[in-house]
């Protein structure tokens, strides 16, 4: 079978038997959409740093955990359910469930305490990732910690969002805006399918920013009876873990940040980073095939032939397997497979090689039009699990004034990446947020971290997903508690990329020592011998091998 670009793929799924019992009253999806959406917040989003809170101090409900079974059938497994405020400044209001899964250190003699997990997304499943974990994470890890996964609220097995189907068609059709009425549009869908999820979920909606989740945290801890827990977040849920140190510093014992997000960033700040990453990642991936004999354009100017495959692309004459790709797919496809070079790269190179173009021809538009007045939900609504952008807009204040200020930046970036042009996870964050909410409940500020323990920071040289501009501004945002160490290769999450990378942070989670600043891992290249789960990785499976594109919503 010929090579076809990968689509992004559903989160993993829950398996196995997870018989969660309510702690506390469930909110009811019916009765919050009719009964408490008037109290959802509006005015204007506001840029002001959140309040330090007291923590938790209970008394909360401990978890009434329950032996369940992995989907992957490695491990020992209690789940259970944990009901949290709602609203964090309404502590005794309504409550959302949280679902938990814990896998117990193997050694108690050995144990540290509890290691509590996020893979990111937004919107992937902690549980997932806590049954994937006597499989991932180190054996002495798996001796040592009690790993325990939750999905965060509003996702998964815990109290879900819900948003209208029916209009989902709508606003993707309105995503790619080439014009101000284009915009004008996109804001509508996007209003019109925010306010389904409003009217669908509640205030739920309102609340599932990642200043929310860390105060869930904080319940969990409280739930667990812990002091101070420890933390290992991927790509987004990094700033699960960023706002947790800033908001409970004193409660962190050990916190590995890998593949970080930046909270600090407006929209300009978010494209031009991603776009200089992708540009470098790019160059990495041409080098590699000119040294690399088994890659499928190997012996030729790949950066040539890109920079031509894509001016045909914006030309709309580009040629995959006998139908065209969109300059917005093609940028798509080129980010996507930089985020896991081990598989991604020789099929980028296929990819690649397979396509072909058509004569010029004059220019036409190829947008259809769509109109900027968006229909209400429907008394027959679809109702549909989402959680991506309820959780992205409410923490990213990314609107634009009008279409000629992302013209601008687009001819910028062109000059920034000028074979690459722009990441398409950029762009797509860009557009999902136009016109989302009226009040951004966590808007991006600089890190104010004081009094936690040392935390970890990881990236790679060459992330297109949280480029390594965004770890270092974390790190210098957190102060001297942080610790920078850099993967000097291409990908997305470092700790299944890189043995070096796992070995300093599985020596800092059980022992609090840090590598020394300014520390470099050596990089892995798809075909090198020492492969990033080989050997040396103790036959380590990558929770996150296939999934890093739900990056993309």
């Amino acid at each position: 079978m010929p090579p076809t670009p990968p689509a992004p793929p559903a989160p993993p799924a829950h398996g196995g038997t997870r018989p969660y019992r309510r702690t506390r009253g469930r909110l009811a999806v019916a009765a919050i959409a009719t009964a408490l959406f008037g109290q959802l917040l509006t005015g204007t989003s506001s840029a002001a740093a959140p309040t330090v809170p007291t923590p938790l101090a209970g008394p909360l409900e401990a978890i009434d955990w329950e032996p369940c079974e992995s989907p992957y059938g490695k491990g020992v497994f209690e789940c259970g359910t944990l009901a949290v405020p709602l609203d964090r400044r309404h502590p005794d209001g309504a409550t959302v469930d949280l679902a938990l899964v814990r896998h117990r250190a193997t050694d108690p003699d050995l144990r540290i305490g509890p290691l509590l997990l996020n893979p990111g997304g937004p919107g992937m499943s902690g549980v997932d990732l806590a049954f994937s974990a006597p499989s991932s994470f180190s054996p002495e890890l798996v001796e040592r910690f009690d790993f325990v996964g939750f999905d965060t609220r509003g996702t998964h097995a815990s109290t879900p969002a819900y948003c209208d189907g029916d209009l989902t068609a709508a606003r993707r059709a309105a995503l790619d805006p080439q014009d101000e009425a284009g915009l004008d549009a996109l804001r509508a869908a996007n209003r019109a399918f925010a306010d389904s999820c409003r009217t669908l979920s509640g205030p739920l909606a309102a609340h599932m920013d990642s200043a929310s989740v860390a105060h869930d945290m904080d319940a969990i801890r409280v739930a667990l009876g812990e002091r101070r827990i420890s933390y290992w977040g991927g790509s987004y849920g990094t700033l699960i873990g960023q706002m947790y140190a800033e908001l409970f510093p004193r409660r962190v014992r050990a916190m590995v940040l890998d593949s970080n997000m930046d909270h600090s960033l407006d929209a300009w700040g978010i494209q031009r980073t991603r776009a200089e990453t992708l540009e470098g990642a790019f160059g990495e991936f041409a080098d590699w095939c000119a040294r690399t004999s088994t890659c499928a354009l190997h012996g030729r100017d790949v950066r040539a032939l890109y920079a031509s495959l894509h001016d045909a692309a914006e030309e709309g004459r580009l040629i995959y397997y006998g139908r065209p790709m969109s300059a917005s797919t093609f940028r798509s496809v080129t980010s996507g497979q930089m985020n896991d070079p081990d598989t991604g790269w020789p099929l980028f190179a296929q990819i690649l090689s397979a396509m072909s173009t058509t004569p010029a021809t004059p220019a036409t538009s190829t947008q259809t039009p769509v109109s900027a007045t968006a229909a209400p939900v429907s008394a027959t609504a679809a109702p549909v699990k989402f959680a991506y952008d309820l959780i992205l807009c409410q923490d990213y204040d990314l609107d634009v004034p009008s279409y000629a200020a992302i013209d601008r930046m687009e001819r910028r970036l062109a000059e920034i990446a000028p074979l690459t042009r722009q990441a398409s996870l950029s762009r797509s964050y860009l557009a999902s947020c136009q016109n989302w909410t009226d009040t951004v409940a966590n808007p991006q500020h600089p890190l104010r971290v004081h009094g936690s323990p040392p935390i970890l920071v990881t990236n790679s040289r060459y992330d297109v997903a949280t480029p390594h501009a965004w770890a270092a501004n974390a790190a210098r945002q957190i102060g001297r508690e942080a610790t920078l160490l850099t993967y000097d290769g291409v990908g997305h999450i470092t700790y299944w990329r890189s043995a070096c990378v796992r070995a300093a942070t599985d020596t800092y989670l059980t022992t609090l020592e840090t590598p020394a600043k300014g520390t470099h891992c050596p990089a892995n290249w798809p075909g090198d011998s020492g492969q990033r789960l080989g050997a040396e990785g103790g036959g380590l499976v990558d929770p996150l091998a296939g999934s890093r594109s739900v990056l993309e919503p």
